[in-house]
C-alpha cells in the first residue's frame, strides 16, 4: 500500500507528464488533466490495484474505470504507464502521427488499459452502467468506476444514464463528477447552470457524497465510504471538487487552459512549480 506522501510524489510526476506531452504535442487539454491527477493516481494505485499484463477487454475478475470526458486523456495515459501498462517512454508520443495516444482515448491500436474509446461528451456513464450490470450477470463482485465532467452534464444522455442506474438498482457503480465549475466556454454557471446538483442527483435516487479531489487524504477517505455504500440498492456518485490546473498557478481555476497547451516558455514555468519526484520520460 503506497504512502499518501508516495501519492502525492506520483501526482506531480503525472502533472509534469501532462505539461510535457500537452507542449511537445501542440495540443491537448491539460487544465482538467492537471485537476484529476490525484484522484486517478489514487484510484489505480491505492483501490483499484488492476493487473496491466493481464489485461482483457471484457475486465472479469478485475474492477474497472472508464473515463467519460476523453479530453482528459493525458492524465489517464500519464497514470496507465506509470502503473504499467506500456513503456513510459510512448508518452513522448501523445497526439503525434501514427500513435496510439490519441488526443481521446481509443481502441483502434489496442492500447492496453482502454476498453472504450471516448471523449463523445455524455456516454461514459451508460457505459459503466452496462459493464457494472455485466458484473452482475456473471456474478463477479468487482466494482466499476466512471469519471465524468461537470460541463460535460450538459449532455442529455447523461441524465438518461443518471435515471437508469437507481431504477436497475446498479450497486456496484461509483460515478464521480469532476466538479471544477469550468468548461471549455467558460463557467459551467454561465453556460448551462447545474442548479442544485446534488439535490437533483438524490431525487433522481443516487447514493450522494463530496469530497475534495486535489487533497489525497480525503480522496481515501471519500472513496473508502462510497465503497462501503455499495451492495445495498443505490449506485453511488460523488461530487468531487477539483481546481481546472491545479499545481500551476497561471492554470489554476482557468476556462481557458480547458484546451490551450502551454507554449514552450509556459511549459518551463509551469514544470519549475512542479517537482520531479521519480523521473520525466
Amino acid at each position: 500500500m503506497p504512502s499518501v506522501s508516495a501519492l502525492q510524489k506520483l501526482s506531480s510526476q503525472v502533472r509534469r507528464d501532462i505539461i510535457r506531452m500537452t507542449n511537445s504535442a501542440a495540443s491537448g487539454h491539460p487544465g482538467g488533466a492537471l485537476g484529476t491527477a490525484d484522484f486517478l493516481v489514487t484510484l489505480y494505485f491505492e483501490f483499484m490495484k488492476p493487473d496491466p499484463k493481464g489485461f482483457t477487454t471484457d475486465g472479469i475478475g478485475e474492477d474497472l474505470f472508464f473515463l467519460s470526458n476523453g479530453h482528459l486523456s493525458a492524465v489517464w495515459y500519464s497514470v496507465l504507464a506509470r502503473y504499467g501498462y506500456f513503456e513510459i517512454k510512448e508518452l513522448g508520443t501523445f497526439r503525434k502521427l501514427s500513435s496510439r495516444l490519441q488526443g481521446h482515448p481509443s481502441i483502434h491500436e489496442g492500447l492496453p488499459g482502454i476498453r472504450i474509446a471516448s471523449g463523445s461528451l455524455g456516454q461514459g456513464l451508460s457505459v459503466a452502467c452496462g459493464a457494472a450490470l455485466a458484473k452482475r450477470l456473471n456474478k463477479d463482485n468487482h466494482l466499476v468506476y466512471c469519471l465524468v465532467g461537470d460541463g460535460e452534464l450538459d449532455e442529455g444522455q447523461n441524465w438518461e444514464a443518471l435515471m437508469f442506474a437507481p431504477d436497475r438498482k446498479i450497486d456496484n457503480l461509483v460515478a464521480i463528477v469532476d466538479y471544477n465549475g469550468q468548461q471549455i466556454d467558460g463557467p459551467v454557471k454561465n453556460v448551462l447552470d447545474l442548479g442544485n446538483l446534488k439535490a437533483k442527483l438524490e431525487s433522481f435516487g443516487w447514493r450522494v457524497l463530496e469530497m475534495y479531489g486535489n487533497d489525497i487524504q480525503d480522496i481515501i477517505k471519500m472513496l473508502r465510504i462510497a465503497i462501503s455504500e455499495l451492495h445495498k440498492g443505490k449506485p453511488v456518485i460523488i461530487m468531487m471538487t477539483t481546481h481546472m490546473g491545479f499545481g500551476v498557478d497561471f492554470m489554476l481555476d482557468n476556462h481557458e487552459w480547458h484546451g490551450v497547451p502551454p507554449n514552450d516558455e509556459q511549459a518551463k514555468q509551469a514544470l519549475s512549480q512542479l517537482p520531479e519526484t521519480i523521473g520525466d520520460y
